[in-house]
């Protein structure tokens, strides 16, 4: 019989586990679980660590079996364990080669990520940036101690493992152990006389310093492209810098949109334009003018497609490589009167001829009025001749009609 299964169930083993069960169910365990691979699995990859760092020494083992945990904190006799770091059992299980001999080489730091905001001139012609962020650098007065050397030495309220336990009572006879972190050292494990901290860091170990990035943006870059500052990241003792991810973030541009390797745009005509020419010219994102020239008899449609190859954006790292500019035509019909009625008939002679209608008898005349979103679906404007009853009619009528 043991006193408690704590360590056990952390594990998902039973208390008669095998060495190579316990091995086994930690390999599981430690990779899923492991900080690089789950960033706030922390504490449980520290207690996975803990469990079998325990469970795997036969001595501490039976020191656990009969008196829990409180036992092995005190280390069976009052002398106490120190438990060491849950990479040091990582490393030393994964890495093959025993305690400081395997390690995989030191942990790497979280990145930082920061956004870039440019314009589709930039994407397109490339750009150099200068950025201008804060970082965390080793304090360079203590080496990232913190304090003298020395002067560091484990908590004793956690006894270095940066957490503690307390018993909480749920009920009469059950009691509920809850681990949080240690509230002396702020869970690292650690502490450091007032009078011997480090003056430039405040015992932090980092100190914060601004940092000017020249970031080069290249021709055919995208949204959302990142680009990558290898150890350039927060630093801090023990771990290997994290990178600077620089993330960009496209403004929408007045004139084109893009889609992938096109530019695209909306380019405006008036009616004669449409059906008789024109010779219009376009900008581009480099300065250069394009002439774009529809020949008489040729008719522009509204919403007709045209496109220029060659002079849409450069493909990423093949610069010479160009998409397509496709334009999408929006035709502007004469405002009302713009002619005058009597040449009407001359103008329908120049037109296709209209197709003839035939119309019914039975046949109602109606008028079309200007279409008013903000008015109720059902009924027109106060100044026109409906009845009462139309609402008895679900509000069906949209125009105002008159029997012949």
């Amino acid at each position: 019989m043991v006193k408690e299964t704590k360590y056990y169930d952390t594990l998902g083993v039973k208390p008669s586990a095998t060495q190579e069960e316990l091995k086994k169910a930690y390999r599981k365990l430690a990779l899923k679980y492991h900080p690089d691979k789950n960033p706030n699995e922390g504490e449980r990859f520290k207690l996975i660590s803990q469990a079998y760092e325990v469970l795997a020494d036969e001595d501490k083992r039976q020191i656990y079996d009969k008196g829990g945990e409180d036992a092995i904190k005190e280390g069976g006799t009052g002398g106490g364990f120190n438990f060491h770091s849950p990479m040091d059992i990582f490393d030393m299980f994964f890495g093959g080669g025993g305690r400081g001999g395997g390690r995989r080489g030191p942990r790497k730091g979280k990145d930082v990520v920061h956004q870039l905001s440019v314009t589709l001139d930039d994407l397109y012609n490339g750009t150099t940036r200068k950025l201008a962020l804060q970082k965390n650098v080793i304090c360079n007065k203590c080496e990232g101690r913190g304090g003298k050397k020395g002067a560091v030495e484990s908590c004793p309220n956690c006894r270095g493992t940066g957490m503690q336990v307390r018993v909480q009572q749920l009920s009469p006879g059950i009691v509920q152990q809850v681990q949080s972190m240690c509230y002396e050292c702020q869970g690292q494990g650690e502490r450091i006389n007032q009078k011997d901290m480090c003056k430039n860091c405040s015992a932090k170990k980092v100190v914060r310093e601004r940092k000017i990035l020249e970031v080069h943006v290249d021709k055919g870059m995208k949204d959302d492209q990142q680009i990558r500052f290898s150890g350039e990241g927060d630093q801090e003792p023990g771990l290997e810098p994290g990178d600077i991810l620089i993330v960009l973030d496209e403004k929408p541009h007045s004139v084109f949109k893009r889609q992938d390797q096109d530019l695209f745009m909306i380019m405006e005509l008036e009616l004669v334009e449409a059906l008789c020419g024109f010779q219009k010219t376009v900008t581009t994102l480099d300065n250069r003018s394009l002439v774009i020239k529809v020949i008489p008899g040729d008719v522009i449609k509204e919403g007709d497609l045209k496109c220029i190859y060659g002079e849409g954006m450069p493909r990423y790292k093949n610069p010479f490589d160009k998409g397509r500019l496709i334009i999408r035509f929006k035709v502007n019909f004469p405002k009302p009167g713009f002619l005058p009625a009597t040449k009407l008939p001359q103008l329908e002679k120049i037109l296709p001829e209209r197709q003839e209608v035939i119309i019914p008898d039975s046949a109602e005349e109606c008028t079309l009025t200007e279409f008013d979103p903000s008015q109720d679906a059902g009924r027109g404007s106060r100044g026109e001749a409906y009845h009462e009853d139309d609402d008895e009619m679900g509000g069906q009528q949209r125009v105002q009609c008159a029997s012949q």
